[in-house]
């Protein structure tokens, strides 16, 4: 059978790929792993190359370009930043470095500065040992499959050229964007942080050492609440996996435990997800943030709300109860914003704790994501695991097969869908089917040569079992 075993009941991703190529290149960007062999790894050489794509990019389509500089905290951030500013300052293209910042942060200031593009220097949840180049269009929105596959031909095909020396483009600094960005936040309706200073709020801060452990103590500040910052140097020597998943969060689970906070705030380096700790101690988990700000959005206002196909069907039953309509998207941040905008929502996200507030910018925030959180517990006065009691539960499942070169997944995925056909179904992004109390999402990785089975259900068995019978059907297909 060209697909992989079957996975042991209880076990949420049982099958894992081993993938040799750490330099992956998309329409989102380059990243890869730091060292090691050009074209193999993230190089100088790459990040030169790459660079010069997108500025080369830029350049035909603006003539006189600006771009914004942003980088988190891991180790390589510097080295790269260097490499990149001096690339596009080599093309004619003048740059403004906000050094260490935020993906949230840069999106916004390229709009501020009317400038024609951004990069973001971060891997993201990955490991130190990654980077990457986050490339942003003029609205400070990430480029579109289209453009990014132009770009990637550019750097590819080597034929750029280069400034003279009386046309290099000129650098200058923005070192307070994040502080900005934090009053931009703090000027929403939205927002009332002199409500949540009266509260007193005490909560503790997980930012894994890199750049929120800098902006999220600014925003506190300025709401008045009390933390206690686990990890305040930006050092981006991180002391854990910096995804924020339960298993990998042991410190601020057994703070929050002690019963002194409020809630945990925990982040990724470069602070666009977003995941809450309850005042018990238990994961408020990364699904629910968006429902959770959504569930204070939509109190007083009727409204469509957009996650991706992979999301929580909570959102959904949330938004329906309020009144409210709920659409869905391809995954991946750009069909969520596409999706935004086509339906005129006032928020979206994705399941990972990524926070998109139109008012404020089109892009993951977990600032704005924090400060709409506080409001909302200043406001409703109740905990946060009584708020977690009263929404839909449900419980997820990720699992994953390995693929062979020679199967044809889109026609066994075609012929899931011509099986189900009679169900609530989608084929946006591979397949959905939705039944009244669960679903189940097949999508092939853009990554890795594997097929990603989400499913959720009233519980983490049923939600399992649900994964195992796709597996098993799709396995019968593949024969």
């Amino acid at each position: 059978m060209p697909l992989c075993c079957r996975p042991q009941k209880g076990q949420l991703s049982s099958l894992k790929t081993k993938v040799t190529m750490t330099l992956i290149k998309s329409i989102s960007g380059i990243r890869g792993t730091i060292g090691g062999g050009a074209g193999e790894n993230l190089t100088p050489m790459d990040a030169v190359k790459f660079a010069a794509g997108y500025g080369a990019w830029l350049k035909k389509q603006h003539g006189d370009c600006t771009v914004v500089i942003g980088r988190d905290a891991r180790p390589s951030g510097q080295m790269i930043e260097n490499l990149v500013v001096s690339t596009l300052q080599g093309l004619g293209i003048d740059v403004i470095n906000t050094g260490l910042s935020t993906t949230p942060t840069v999106e916004m200031l390229v709009p501020r500065y009317n400038a024609q593009g951004g990069i973001i220097l971060t891997a993201s949840h990955n490991p130190k040992q990654w980077n990457a180049l986050k490339l942003l269009n003029e609205k400070g929105e990430f480029v579109s499959g289209d453009d990014g596959a132009e770009i990637l031909a550019l750097a590819e095909g080597g034929e750029i050229a280069f400034a003279e020396v009386d046309d290099l483009g000129k650098v200058s600094e923005d070192l307070d964007g994040m502080d900005w960005h934090i009053d931009q936040i703090l000027a929403l309706d939205s927002v009332d942080a002199e409500l949540v200073a009266s509260k007193k709020f005490n909560v503790v801060i997980d930012a894994v050492h890199s750049s929120g452990s800098v902006a999220i103590p600014m925003l506190l500040d300025k709401m008045g609440v009390t933390y206690n910052n686990l990890y305040p140097e930006p050092t981006g020597q991180f002391p854990h996996n910096p995804e924020p998943l339960e298993k990998h969060l042991t410190e601020i689970l057994k703070e929050c435990a002690s019963g002194n906070y409020d809630m945990g705030i925990v982040v990724d380096p470069d602070v666009d997800r977003l995941a809450f700790v309850d005042e018990k101690g238990s994961m408020f988990g990364e699904e629910y943030t968006l429902v959770l700000v959504a569930d204070y959005l939509l109190e007083n206002t009727n409204s469509n709300v957009v996650s991706n196909l992979s999301s929580s069907k909570a959102l959904r039953d949330l938004a329906e109860s309020k009144g409210s309509t709920y659409s869905a998207s391809a995954v991946g941040e750009v069909n969520v914003v596409n999706e935004m905008k086509a339906t005129g929502s006032i928020l979206g996200g994705e399941g990972n704790g990524g926070i998109i507030l139109p008012e404020l910018h089109y892009g993951r925030d977990a600032l704005v994501g924090i400060a709409l959180a506080l409001t909302h517990l200043a406001k409703s006065g109740k905990t946060l695991s009584e708020l977690k009691a009263s929404y839909p539960q449900y419980f997820m499942g990720k699992q994953k097969i390995e693929l062979t070169p020679d199967l044809d997944v889109d026609a066994i995925l075609a012929s899931i869908a011509a099986n189900y056909k009679d169900e609530e179904l989608s084929t946006i992004d591979g397949v959905k089917i939705t039944w009244s109390d669960r679903w189940v999402h097949m999508r092939k990785s853009n990554t890795e040569p594997i097929i990603r089975i989400y499913t959720e259900a009233p519980s983490t068995a049923e939600a399992l079992d649900l994964g195992a019978r796709f597996i098993d059907e799709l396995g019968a297909l593949a024969k």
